[in-house]
């Protein structure tokens, strides 16, 4: 069975969800839907699942009928989940569930590019393939200190110079078209690493997917979307796979939760006299440390290892009924 039937850490995700009768429940990142089985299996609930991959959504055809009208799915971007949920005739949900990055499904599906284990699938990487900008665009078009920006922070790839000087280069000889060339490219110039066994093209492809789908605002927007759609007492749940999203998810949840160590663009100005504005929790932490998964899950899936779990409750606001 592939891993695309595996969702990651479903009993924290259950745990922390705790989802009860008559609640209706956001997976955002619906995939092959095993967030929003485990939900609808808990409870007498309902769930709205969305996900910006029609293709995936297709395989939900064959067993989401057994659920009837408790599960609703939705082809659509999580960050704009505010506005799904308005086009449903609803406001506000008991919790919102998020599994951030790449499916193992688009993974291993070769003619969506995502992965350079096959050297002639297309270079891709759009979850939404509709969308105008793949990742053969970028890496033909982007001028070499775009390229070089672009690996460094979302590969956070220490030789992302190196890798842009010989993509413009390959590029004047051929056009890139499929992930092997790109792949090639990378590995004549980054050494395999000992320490961690990657693949020297693993960051490099992980930049360019994040570009593409400009995964990092996306998860912005649908963390301060939850504060919106969420009811008090509603629960927010994110998993994460790399330090990206995970510093993201973090800085959020303790400055929304009133922890103002981590300044950033979420919190006001410090006042003159240097002390921070007094702003009004709006979560409660829930995860005080980040859950990952035990070491029997991540035999059973790989996947899981470097899976992050953070969650939090929208706290009632000051002055509200």
């Amino acid at each position: 069975m592939s891993d695309v039937h595996i969702p990651v850490m479903l009993t924290e995700v259950l745990e922390y969800m705790a989802p009860q009768d008559n609640g209706i429940y956001v997976d955002g990142t619906f995939g092959a839907g095993g967030y929003a089985r485990g939900l609808l299996d808990k409870a007498n609930c309902k769930v709205i699942g969305i996900d910006r991959d029609a293709a995936i959504l297709a395989l939900a055809q064959n067993w989401a009928p057994q659920y009837g009208s408790r599960l609703q799915i939705v082809n659509g971007r999580f960050s704009l989940v505010a506005e799904i949920l308005k086009e449903l005739g609803l406001e506000q949900v008991d919790g919102f569930v998020l599994d951030i990055g790449v499916s193992s499904y688009q993974l291993d599906t070769a003619e969506r590019g995502f992965s350079f284990r096959f050297d002639d699938a297309p270079l891709d990487m759009r979850m939404n393939r509709d969308d105008p900008v793949d990742a053969a665009s970028i890496v033909n078009h982007a001028d070499e200190e775009d390229l070089a920006n672009m690996i460094y922070e979302y590969g956070e790839e220490k030789m992302s110079r190196r890798i842009a000087r010989a993509i413009v280069e390959a590029r004047k000889r051929e056009k890139f078209e499929t992930t092997g060339q790109l792949a090639s490219i990378v590995r004549a110039v980054v050494p395999f690493s000992k320490k961690d066994k990657s693949d020297p093209a693993t960051r490099t492809f992980q930049a360019l997917r994040i570009a593409v789908n400009k995964e990092l605002q996306e998860l912005k927007d649908a963390l301060e979307a939850a504060l919106t759609i969420l009811k008090p007492g509603g629960r927010l749940v994110v998993v994460s796979f790399h330090s990206l999203e995970d510093r993201i998810v973090k800085n959020f949840l303790n400055e929304k939760a009133g922890k103002l160590a981590n300044l950033s663009r979420y919190l006001p100005p410090p006042s003159p006299l240097g002390q921070q504005d007094s702003v009004a929790p709006s979560l409660n932490i829930l995860t005080r440390k980040p859950v990952t998964a035990t070491e029997a899950e991540i035999a059973r899936n790989p996947r899981a290892r470097s899976a992050i779990l953070r969650a939090a409750e929208k706290l009632q606001m000051r002055g509200a009924a």
